[in-house]
Order: C-alpha cells, then structure tokens, then sequence
C-alpha cells in the first residue's frame, strides 16, 4: 500500500505583520531581507541558474541570472523561509528589552 506524499509547507510562528508594532514590523523586514540575501548566497552556490555548459550566454547571462535567484529566495522567505528570519527577529526583540 503506498502512502500518498505530501508536500511540506512551512509554517512561520512569527505574528502577522499587521498586529506588529511599527518599530517590530521595521524589525520584521530587516530580519526577511536579511534571511533573502543568506538564502540568494546559497541558492548560487548551489548551482540554481547555472547556464548548461553547452549554452554559454555570458556574463550578461550571470549577471541576469542572479536577479532571479534573489527574486526567488524573496518568494521563500514571504512563504515562510527556513526559519532564519524569526531567528533573528526574536533575538534583536530580546535586545532590544534587555536594553530597554
């Protein structure tokens, strides 16, 4: 009997962006951009865009290529990411009350 496969949607444990306080919600972005570019680093060096050997469009074609790599780590992130962001945000939220 085979067992159907599900996908894996990730969930997100950070609160929705509209019942943040504005200076959390500032937090908030700073925390998703930063876990975007950590997530476009590894995405290239995992080879995602990497033009096929045989059909070298040159450094036009790198240069576009990472575009989309970022446009795509972007989409991760609003979609949930891996975890990184939240990370972050709890440890600058925890900061920031130590400090306050």
């Amino acid at each position: 009997m085979d067992t159907p496969i599900r996908p894996l949607t990730p969930q997100s444990t950070l609160p929705p962006p509209a019942s943040l306080a504005p200076q959390d919600r500032a937090l908030m972005e700073k925390a998703k951009a930063l876990e975007a570019s950590f997530l476009t680093e590894m995405l290239g060096h995992a080879g995602l865009g990497a033009a096929p050997e045989g059909f070298s469009g040159g450094i036009g074609e790198e240069q576009f290529s990472s575009f989309l790599r970022a446009e795509q780590a972007k989409a991760m992130v609003e979609k949930g990411g891996i975890g990184l962001a939240e990370q972050i945000f709890n440890s600058l939220k925890e900061r920031a009350a130590d400090a306050g």
